[in-house]
């Protein structure tokens, strides 16, 4: 992926965890002098799938302790339960985070499973400056399953506290950990032991989730106690659980060329009468041959070949052979955003985007052309919803995503911002050895350039990960595979059947 590796809101990688992070979570309260844990919880009602029906809109509080008892750091979860179901009814619990590492879930609140979306009518060219406004997201699988959407400490409103320090939280397994942690409480309070649960993850949250999946269950050498919590579902969005490439890695081409291909047609520089499947149907066939065994050879593919196959290239990617050749025939996804439309650049998160070339400070997200142009939408109307929809009063920003100060420091195992590179997909395919009836669904979006179809495909195949439980689904959108009508309505077509099984 290039330079997006480093941009990925997908963070990189996993510890293996040996031993229990010291974050036991407590009610809060006790000595007069300390604060309650603070709680919003409000009335509504919505049309959900065709479906009118009543829900409880709750933001909570969840204070978290180690295990002298100091208060170490807030988790804000948000809820929507519904309520006009008959006493005993037994609803399925869908557990919803983002990632970054550093990201709030606003992006999956406001863009998909929330009662409220924020409203683009063009998604492609979304307002940019106030006012932002929701509209009634009927694509909220409410109908079907109660949503708890989880901020990690240093995004949404949760924070470290006084008694904590980073290095308790800011690391792919304290980070497991906590969440564990959380959806326990929150299972626990909620009295839902026994109602099917599932996890819906996207961009770094897919290795939360992964790690999670397999943390729940307990032992001896993950969280020191045998939990016995399981998992019915898992959903995968804009996956990124193997970051285990390097640089010199011929195989990112090779599962890159399926996206650059459809994104090119997209942009109308793709094959006469093309379409994002034929592409991708196109791209792949000639990945898993000719353009395999060309990178293969090397320096060795003769000459005669060499043309060929850079002939190729250039009529899936819309790129000319000039810049193929300059590349060696590898051509990566920064390559291509900035080659294949003159003097626009193409969005790594969703490469339907574009933005002038020219005037950019080459910031990795705030430059992206996607990213860019998104992000204020999603922040405006996400706060102006929860103080005016849901009431909520306190007195810390929202973090949207805290780069800086979470991304920056985040510990992979070797030390606060020292990257190591693994395949988190592993931890999900030992949870599914674990727990034979888990299912996992993978959305994808053509043209997310960060985190692409084909990765998705390949991490799925070579983890161990049983294909007969796994499904994977592509939608005509980004890293967020949920922006545009035609592809949250397909998405959550989608996440129903896989939470109705």
């Amino acid at each position: 992926m290039g330079n997006y590796k480093t941009a990925l809101m997908a963070g990189v990688m996993l510890v293996c965890l040996a031993g229990r992070a010291s974050n036991a979570v407590e009610a809060g309260g006790g000595a007069a002098s300390v604060p309650s844990p603070r709680v919003f919880s409000s009335e509504h009602s919505g049309t959900f799938n065709g479906r009118k029906l009543r829900y409880t809109a709750t933001v909570a509080e969840t204070i978290l302790t180690d295990p002298a008892g100091q208060r170490t750091a807030s988790v804000f979860t948000t809820s929507y339960i519904r309520t006009d179901v008959p006493k005993g009814t037994v609803r399925p619990v869908v557990f919803v985070f983002n990632g970054g590492p550093g990201s709030a879930s606003l992006w999956l609140h406001m863009g998909f499973v929330g009662p409220k979306r924020v409203d683009f009518a063009d998604p492609v060219h979304p307002p940019t400056t106030p006012p932002f406004h929701t509209v009634d997201n009927p694509d909220s699988p409410l109908d079907v399953a109660d949503i708890v959407l989880i901020d990690p400490p240093g995004t949404g409103y949760s924070r470290i506290l006084p008694g904590g320090k980073p290095e308790q939280f800011y690391g792919t397994a304290q980070d497991a950990q906590m969440t564990v942690d959380v959806i326990e409480r929150w299972t626990r309070e909620h009295d839902r032991w026994n109602a099917p649960k599932y996890l819906m993850s996207e961009s770094y949250g897919t290795i939360r989730a992964a790690v999670v999946a397999r943390l729940l269950a307990g032992g001896p050498m993950a969280t020191g106690t045998m939990d016995g919590m399981t998992l019915n579902g898992v959903i995968l969005l804009g996956q990124s659980m193997d970051m285990s490439g390097s640089g010199g890695d011929d195989a990112r081409y090779l599962t890159a060329l399926p996206t650059l291909a459809a994104t090119a047609c997209y942009h109308h520089k793709g094959p006469a009468g093309c379409t994002a499947e034929s592409q991708v149907a196109a791209a792949k066939a000639f990945a898993a041959d000719r353009y395999l065994k060309a990178l293969y050879a090397g320096n060795a593919l003769p000459e005669a070949e060499r043309e060929a196959v850079t002939a190729e290239l250039s009529t899936l990617t819309g790129l000319p052979p000039a810049v193929i050749k300059a590349n060696d025939l590898r051509v990566s996804t920064g390559v291509f955003a900035h080659e294949l439309l003159e003097g626009q650049e193409v969005g790594a998160y969703d490469g339907r985007y574009t933005l002038p070339l020219a005037g950019s400070a080459k910031d990795p997200v705030a430059d992206d052309p996607a990213m860019g142009q998104y992000v204020p939408g999603f922040v405006g109307a996400f706060n102006d919803y929860i103080r005016h929809d849901l009431n909520v009063t306190v007195p810390e920003a929202y973090e949207a995503i805290s780069f800086r100060a979470v991304n920056g420091r985040w510990d992979y195992g070797q030390g606060p911002g020292v990257p190591i590179y693994s395949n988190y997909a592993k931890d999900l395919a030992t949870a599914m050895r674990r727990n034979p009836r888990l299912r996992v669904m993978v959305g994808a979006g053509y043209y997310d350039l960060v985190t692409t179809l084909g990765s998705a495909a390949y991490t799925i195949a070579h983890a161990g990960i049983p294909q007969e439980r796994t499904e994977t689904h592509l939608y005509p959108s980004g890293h967020m595979p949920y922006l545009g009508n035609e592809a949250r309505t397909a998405l959550a077509r989608d996440v129903r059947t896989f939470l109705s099984q």
